[in-house]
């Protein structure tokens, strides 16, 4: 009788994964590394008391920023489904998936210091920065879901039965349980980006969090932390199905007011304040306000786009490698083939710190104790991407029919488990790749030196012109990431769901 061998990764997932950490290895090589506050040891030590110590009555109106962050992403992200289960259905269609691609390449927090210039701090600019980039991430992960899922059903289809039909009748009560946990996934993004709202000016946990860390307030950093992690950690407690339609009732009845919307400030972004400056100040559009138009955009691209893209580009990789070596840590916490019941717990509630903290409320900490170099922000992304898909991998090995006498401690992870849950790992790291260098732009609004770092300084200038273009050159870099995730893991034939054996 066959013995039952551990499965072997093929040659390709090796050859690429060294690939891409030589990559990395090169990238660090060029990349700013440097710490460059006085003593950060000492900084670290107040944060770390105030992290041991914290003050939960310090806060103002905490009960009702915790609300306004829980209702911002319940209303964005009910309406992003919404739209995106519309959009998956035509999914197929190359003007669709290429505007879904825009939409979703484009921050969240980018999209909200957009509808700041034409809405001002109002409910609607918090709801549409999360449903906009939402609608597009959904719409292609449900045409995935859609496109993996078993076809035999739509052999038994009559003919001239109608897209919609099959759709709503074959296709979806196929992957309906899917869906519903992509959604409660997302849920959970949704809080993370409506925190992170609040660095821009927006009535969520974010706004106190920037507030108290810049005073020096660390245990009222910490009470708004576990508060936050509290809200993350219990989603699956109290975010049923059968009560989503009464908590977005409720949550659009807590949306707070906000100030006035501005009419003319929208009027006045779409008719000047996006025009190019050459343009807009020229009488007619000729070759003369043309070549002028030309020299302006070169100087922007060559001075601020050209720089931004490259330390854009290296903080992605060193980022990706990292959150790659992390996972590889991290999967086992959870994994029941390597610890008891106490021991997974302990790493459950690390890994869900690590994945319930924003990158970019993460950064914003590190960058205090160590300075605006590539270092925080490489430890906020390599730690909350890793722990995501160590999240992901440690569930997968309780799926895994291992033999009774099968090996234990290290043996048992290189030679049984890792090989069998390799291709996911790949995939899902691939599939984060575009996520990643996201967050790397926004990252810059900290004060590194990458795209975001340039749209900041836009936005900060009131070059509203410069800031869009700036922007839509950050989404057409993450929509070619996108489509080279997309061929290296269909190259690979690399999927997100297991082949358990």
């Amino acid at each position: 009788m066959a013995l039952n061998r551990p499965v072997i990764p093929e040659s390709p997932l090796l050859r690429t994964s060294l690939l891409f950490v030589v990559i990395a290895a090169v990238c660090l090589t060029v990349a700013d590394l440097e710490i460059t506050t006085v003593d950060p040891w000492a900084e670290m030590a107040r944060v770390g008391l105030g992290m041991i110590t914290p003050n939960f009555f310090a806060t103002e109106s905490l009960a009702k920023a915790l609300i306004n962050t829980v209702a911002f992403a319940i209303v964005g992200v009910a309406l992003a489904n919404v739209i995106g289960f519309g959009l998956a259905l035509i999914f197929r269609y190359r003007a669709v998936r290429v505007g879904c691609a825009f939409v979703r390449a484009v921050h969240e927090l980018f999209w909200g210091l957009i509808f700041l210039q034409v809405f001002g701090l109002s409910t609607i600019t918090g709801v549409l920065a999360i449903a906009i980039p939402y609608s597009g991430i959904i719409a292609k992960v449900y045409s995935e879901i859609l496109e993996e899922a078993d076809k035999a059903p739509l052999n038994s289809l009559p003919a001239g039965t109608s897209t919609i039909s099959t759709y709503f009748f074959v296709r979806v009560p196929d992957v309906w349980a899917h869906f519903k946990t992509y959604s409660l996934y997302r849920l959970e993004c949704g809080l993370r980006s409506s925190a992170i709202l609040g660095f821009v000016g927006l009535p969520t946990l974010g706004f106190h969090l920037e507030s108290a860390f810049k005073q020096g307030h660390f245990s009222e950093v910490s009470a708004l932390l576990i508060l936050f992690y509290i809200v993350i950690a219990t989603i699956r407690k109290w975010a049923y199905a059968k009560l989503i339609p009464l908590y977005i009732l409720l949550a659009l009845w807590a949306l707070p007011s906000g100030v006035p919307i501005m009419w003319e400030n929208a009027a006045r972004f779409f008719t000047q304040d996006i025009v190019p400056y050459p343009l807009r100040v020229a009488e007619t559009i000729d070759a003369t306000s043309l070549s002028a138009f030309w020299v302006w955009f070169s100087d922007l691209f060559i001075n601020q786009a050209v720089p931004g893209i490259f330390n854009t580009l290296v903080l992605t990789m060193i980022a990706l490698v990292g959150s790659d070596v992390l996972t590889l840590i991290f999967f086992p916490l959870i994994s029941p083939l390597f610890f008891g019941r106490f021991g997974r717990t302990m790493g459950h509630v690390f890994l869900v710190v690590a994945r319930s903290t924003p990158e970019y409320i993460l950064a914003y900490i590190l960058l205090q104790l160590w300075g605006p170099s590539m270092i925080p922000a490489v430890v906020a992304l390599s730690l909350h991407n890793g722990a995501i898909i160590g999240h992901l991998m440690g569930r997968y090995t309780e799926e895994l029919n291992l033999r009774p006498d099968r090996s234990s401690g290290l043996n048992l992870y290189a030679f049984e488990a890792l090989p069998r849950i390799y291709p996911q790992f790949l995939a899902f790291l691939f599939y984060r790749w575009e996520v990643i260098l996201r967050e790397t732009a926004i990252l810059g609004i900290l004060g590194i030196a990458t795209l975001g770092f340039y749209v900041d300084s836009a936005f900060a200038d009131i070059r509203i012109d410069k800031a869009l273009i700036l922007i839509l050159i950050t989404a057409l870099l993450n929509v070619a990431v996108d489509a080279l995730s997309r061929y290296i893991r269909a190259r690979l034939r690399l999927k997100t769901t297991p082949d358990v054996k």
